[in-house]
């Protein structure tokens, strides 16, 4: 029997959308939270997944709590598969709120990170500090994904306060804008107390940002990414995605999924020549 080895999924089978691109990508991105990863299991994910994920985010103020070489470690192999990798806001926080901030920057570029986020979803931050800390941020050669919303249960959009902030820090050289949705995703920002999408508020973002692909919505269960997907399009970022998730999720874009298989087009089988 002849063996086939150069045999590989025909493209409308790979991706019926058609609209997938690979690494680096700037539309679609995906950001995978990591709330305690061991080596094993990054390297699991990384062989498995690691082409369908963009962003690693170290989870909330957790980078402090592994020993510096494995964070080395954990860093640079998320770097070898060209992922921007970056420590949670809420540590930023904490550094601006402890008044360490030469600290925390001295020790994240030791590091390796190569992205930081910068939010104020816990303490007040004033405009001027938010826009000083995205200037060097930037000027030290990190990508900076921003947040905006406060991570108290039943905080919601402030449509006028968002578009200010999304003009001011992608204008400041911030590369993304995350719209708070929190690990539970319930009660926060576009989602209701059940989890469900406010649309309207959505729809209002969308009318007035410059680009869709300035906003990471943060979604971490498939009714919202569903949701999101087919309201807004498979070529959206979504972000606070658990690895277990990351391969489901990457069928949702791609129409591989009964909930999105629409975002397909019609495979033509006699196209596929073996």
């Amino acid at each position: 029997m002849e063996v086939r080895s150069h045999l590989k999924w025909h493209p409308k089978l790979s991706d019926p959308t058609g609209q997938r691109s690979a690494k680096p990508r700037t539309v679609g991105q995906t950001m995978v939270i990591d709330k305690g990863l061991g080596m094993n299991a990054l390297e699991d994910l990384m062989q498995t997944a690691g082409d369908h994920i963009d962003m690693l985010k170290i989870g909330f103020g957790t980078s402090p709590l592994y020993s510096p070489e494995l964070l080395k470690r954990k860093i640079n192999l998320a770097k070898s598969h060209q992922m921007t990798v970056y420590p949670g806001g809420t540590f930023l926080e904490v550094a601006v709120q402890q008044d360490k901030l030469d600290a925390f920057f001295d020790m994240v570029s030791y590091l390796g990170f190569n992205g930081l986020e910068i939010s104020d979803g816990t303490i007040h931050m004033p405009r001027s500090q938010r826009s000083e800390l995205i200037r060097r941020a930037v000027n030290d050669g990190f990508t900076v994904i921003t947040e905006y919303g406060k991570k108290c249960w039943g905080s919601s959009i402030e449509i006028e306060e968002l578009i200010e902030t999304v003009l001011i820090d992608s204008e400041l050289g911030a590369s993304l804008v995350t719209i708070e949705g929190r690990e539970s995703g319930k009660g926060v920002g576009i989602f209701d107390e059940q989890g469900g999408c406010k649309d309207k508020e959505i729809e209002m973002v969308l009318t007035r940002v410059p680009s869709k692909s300035l906003l990471l919505w943060e979604a971490p269960h498939k009714e919202q990414q569903v949701h999101l997907l087919n309201m807004l399009g498979p070529d959206i970022h979504l972000g606070n995605i658990a690895p277990a998730d990351i391969i489901s999720l990457e069928a949702l874009r791609r129409g591989l999924r009964s909930d999105t298989l629409h975002l397909g087009q019609e495979i033509e089988w006699n196209d596929w020549e073996i």
